[in-house]
């Protein structure tokens, strides 16, 4: 074949293309057999139990742009071929996602012991090596001792109003402009609104505002990437984005120090430097740039999937939606005016509507670990120095406490309906564990308070023909934002109340 190879135009026209080809399709079968043969042979020979079923697909990139593309339908679909128990390659790393509350239960109890946390290399590198999410062991409930206050009650209380003040401007600007809103985009210029001026106490001009989206935007778009550092690659510009991030957080909290504005308890960056300082841990700007953005992360993205799901659904459930607004007049919360959590906490439909949006549509997919041995899970086994993700829809999805689990249905929450299933485990849209979400009261509240602003004011209906798809990275959105328009619900007849 060399010789010819060399000079194809002598071949008859038919022959040419194939003596080409050929080679090519040879050399790419080896390609793809020693790349199947290399993750077989990490299996651990002391152990009999057979690695678990699944593909690791293409050479080097795994199967990461088969699941960018088909978000959900790329688990459904291998959990369906291959059980509650696969692997794959995602993100440069060999992983095993796991689905079920058992399973689930095993990984989430065994930190520390059997698995410790380890988000893919881009997610690490991106929110920083001191943050939250890097941190492992004595160093990792130290931190969570310290940010727990900043997620307290009584901080809770102190966000309330203005989070309330920003939801219902938000809320105006939406009716103002007449035309559909893209609900999506416009939650996460709002979640981030509250993240940098209630949560995080900063006072940027609008450019500086504008400016602070875009490149966290940026950041969060690339935070699950291929973790290649060259120019036009996503997890260049996601560091980039960080890059901006930390020169604006640093001038920004220079500017409160030397003001002295950090005393008190009067935003979540003021709480967390004096957390620290009462648990006599000194902070350096690293680790208070790590931080902040951190938190930006933490209170943003989830949020902003979150509500926009709460929107879509309600729209989607009319008799729900009118249910909470009944709930809302019992309680006496006219034109959504509340004033404390307590109100808000006697709302237990308001509750239920929150815990199911976020079963059916839960914003974070599921969480990573990595194997600090092998062990077994279901049969198979997990070799030491493998990523493990355990999957949250899935498991909501599969759980026996949730019949017919694509139906919305609010009322599954009520107290006489869940007392005595156990939904520990089967339930977990923050997680579970030691690593279970601290900002998780922050984010209900926030979402509540959307709801009741929204409930008590307001009419919205879909501006398309048909309801978007559903992607699931980085969070769960809908494909073209989500167009609805919104009216000014007095000015509507017939709204149902």
């Amino acid at each position: 074949w060399f010789p010819l190879l060399q000079y194809p135009y002598v071949l008859p026209f038919s022959i040419a293309p194939i003596a080409v080809l050929v080679p090519g399709l040879l050399f790419l079968a080896a390609c793809l057999y020693l790349w199947k043969l290399r993750w077989d042979l990490k299996r651990d020979r002391d152990w009999e139990l057979p690695l678990p079923p699944g593909s690791m697909g293409l050479p080097l990139v795994g199967e990461t742009f088969h699941w960018l593309l088909q978000g959900s339908d790329f688990h459904a679909s291998r959990r369906k071929k291959y059980g509650n128990v696969f692997r794959t390659h995602l993100l440069g790393q060999p992983v095993v996602r796991v689905t079920g509350a058992e399973h689930v239960r095993r990984l989430l109890l065994s930190e520390h012991n059997l698995v410790s946390a380890q988000w893919p290399r881009s997610t690490q590198e991106l929110l920083g090596q001191s943050s939250l999410a890097n941190s492992i062991g004595d160093i990792h409930r130290c931190k969570r001792k310290v940010y727990a206050r900043v997620f307290s009650h009584d901080a809770l209380e102190s966000y309330l109003p203005r989070i309330k003040e920003v939801v219902a401007e938000t809320r105006r600007s939406w009716i103002a402009k007449g035309g559909p809103i893209s609900v999506y985009p416009e939650s996460k210029r709002l979640m981030f609104r509250i993240a940098v001026s209630v949560l995080l106490g900063f006072t940027p001009t609008r450019q500086e505002f504008n400016d602070l989206f875009a490149n966290f935007e940026q950041l969060a778009d690339n935070i699950f990437s291929l973790p290649l550092d060259v120019p036009g690659s996503g997890y260049r510009k996601g560091l980039q984005a960080r890059d901006r991030l930390h020169q604006y957080i640093e001038k920004a909290t220079e500017f409160k120090l030397q003001s002295g504005s950090c005393k008190g308890y009067s935003d979540a960056l003021n709480i967390l430097m004096e957390s620290r300082k009462e648990h006599d841990m000194e902070i350096s700007m690293q680790e208070l740039k790590e931080a902040t953005v951190e938190l930006m992360f933490a209170a943003c993205a989830s949020s902003a999937s979150a509500s926009t799901s709460l929107i879509l659904q309600l729209m989607k459930n009319p008799g729900a939606l009118a249910k909470l607004r009944r709930e809302l007049q019992a309680n006496c919360v006219p034109d959504g005016d509340f004033l404390h959590l307590r109100e808000i906490s006697r709302m237990h439909y308001l509750d239920c509507v929150v815990q199911e949006v976020l079963r059916i549509l839960p914003p974070v997919s599921g969480g990573y670990r990595i194997a600090l041995q092998t062990f077994d899970l279901g049969g198979y086994q997990i070799p030491k120095g493998w990523s493990v993700l355990y999957s949250i829809r899935d498991t909501h999805d599969t759980a026996p406490i949730f019949p017919n689990p694509e139906i919305f249905n609010p009322d599954r929450f009520a107290e006489d309906q869940m007392k005595g299933k156990g939904e520990r485990f089967q339930y977990l849209p923050f997680g579970g564990g030691v690593r279970s979400c601290l900002g998780k009261e922050l984010a209900k509240l926030t979402i509540k308070v959307l709801a009741i602003e929204l409930a008590s004011t307001s009419h919205w209906e879909l501006a398309t023909k048909t309801c978007p798809r559903m992607l699931t990275v980085p969070v769960v959105h809908p494909d073209d934002g989500l167009k609805v328009h919104f009216q000014n619900m007095f000015t509507i007849k017939n709204v149902s109340l």
